[in-house]
């Protein structure tokens, strides 16, 4: 639930505790812009803040299913510059992405990660009931494949935001986002699963 403002916080305080962090970050946007609106703080910012404090070990951060409308002809330009790594929604159609997952997990090591997945990275298809809907996003099966393949990193805590049930009369995506975060627990350090 909330809008991804949340993270920013949320970052804060585990990087306090564990230094700078690993960042899997599903989303159809990077919310990496300087300003929303001429405001700082915001549900497009979090991670430009992130870095600008080193909250983020940058050379661990990967945003998956990017995609959508932007003001300027380069808009991953800056994450790309901080050394994150960017893969966009055209690199995720028609394949699973348990390949890209090991790779994910090979970037990550043993070091401490955090999970942030905004539901509007997946099609609004499947999550229509969120704010800022961009098409031809990730399926559900994606998901899943992203969430289980973070099982055996140092995770220490995860959030799915952009839940806006109001928007879907058919309850679909808060259906959708609490499967995801029960998927969260599932792959979190020392569960058990069959």
């Amino acid at each position: 639930g909330g809008d991804h403002t949340i993270t920013y916080p949320i970052l804060q305080a585990l990087a306090e505790k564990h230094g700078p962090l690993g960042l899997v970050h599903v989303d159809a946007h990077s919310d990496t812009t300087d300003t929303t609106l001429g405001e700082r703080i915001s549900h497009g910012t979090p991670f430009r803040r992130c870095v600008e404090e080193g909250l983020l070990d940058c050379g661990r951060v990967v945003q998956i299913g990017i995609r959508g409308s932007a003001y300027d002809p380069d808009p991953n330009k800056y994450i790309r510059d901080q050394g994150f790594r960017v893969v966009l929604v055209e690199e995720c159609w028609w394949k699973s992405l348990v390949p890209l997952m090991e790779e994910v997990r090979k970037q990550m090591g043993d070091r401490p990660v955090y999970i942030s997945f905004d539901i509007d990275g997946l099609d609004p298809a499947y999550a229509p009931g969120t704010g800022t809907p961009e098409i031809a996003g990730l399926t559900p099966v994606q998901a899943l494949e992203i969430i289980r393949g973070c099982k055996g990193l140092n995770i220490v805590g995860c959030d799915l935001v952009e839940v806006a049930p109001m928007y879907d009369v058919s309850g679909n995506t808060a259906l959708l986002g609490a499967n995801l975060l029960f998927e969260m627990l599932c792959v979190l350090p020392g569960v058990k699963t069959l």
